[in-house]
């Protein structure tokens, strides 16, 4: 059976959105008191467990199949040289998919979101060298650039290629194909459009991504 995602998201993932959102305004004029208890209050159990669940080991709901005509696992000197997008790409994939996961549709923020916040509020937002040790909501809301056909198998970082996707569905998927997986093909469904956008106004003109006024 083919799904558009592994899990459905859990409400706790939009909430927590919904916080950040408030937590980066309250920083946008320097009420670093709400923007901490807010970004702290958004390190959540229920958001890492629903997580783990699809990209932990032996995940229930990550079920492989196999697929005689799937192409094959190549080897490292066989698979394009590049493996991630260049910065120009990246921008073109936001342009195009906003800020949401193309699979599941839950909102996503860029790495370099969550650094800045990382440097100004360090104890409210850990980001450790295990997953253990990273803020929940800042893992599940990940921005991952996936391949569709992953670059473990031939995929090339050709825009009709990729797409936004979160941690979740791109490290859950691993180096199957989606049919291996059952999922739908995300490109035959129309992007995520709301207002949400990834926190991108907390970085300078020059390294946030502005989409279009739809």
């Amino acid at each position: 059976m083919q799904q558009n995602q592994f899990r459905e998201p859990i409400d706790k993932l939009f909430e927590c959105a919904a916080m950040l959102a408030q937590a980066a305004d309250a920083h946008m004029i320097d009420d670093r008191e709400t923007a901490a208890t807010l970004i702290k209050s958004t390190n959540l159990v229920e958001v890492r467990e629903w997580l783990d669940s699809i990209w932990g080991k032996c995940s229930p709901y990550v079920l492989v199949r196999r697929i005689e005509s799937a192409p094959r696992l190549l080897a490292k000197h066989e698979r394009q040289e590049t493996r991630m997008p260049s910065a120009a790409q990246k921008r073109q994939l936001h342009l195009r998919d906003g800020f949401h996961c193309r699979f599941c549709g839950i909102p996503v923020i860029r790495k370099e979101v969550r650094a800045l916040l990382h440097k100004e509020y360090p104890s409210e937002l850990p980001w450790g060298k295990t997953n253990a040790t990273q803020h929940a909501a800042f893992q599940a809301l990940w921005t991952q650039y996936d391949h569709i056909l992953p670059h473990a198998r031939g995929g090339t970082n050709e825009m009709d290629n990729m797409v936004i996707a979160c941690a979740a569905c791109n490290f859950g998927r691993m180096n199957y194909t989606i049919e291996e997986v059952g999922l739908n093909d995300p490109r035959l469904r129309k992007p995520v459009k709301s207002n949400w956008n990834g926190l991108e106004h907390l970085l300078s003109k020059s390294a946030q991504i502005t989409l279009p006024e739809s």
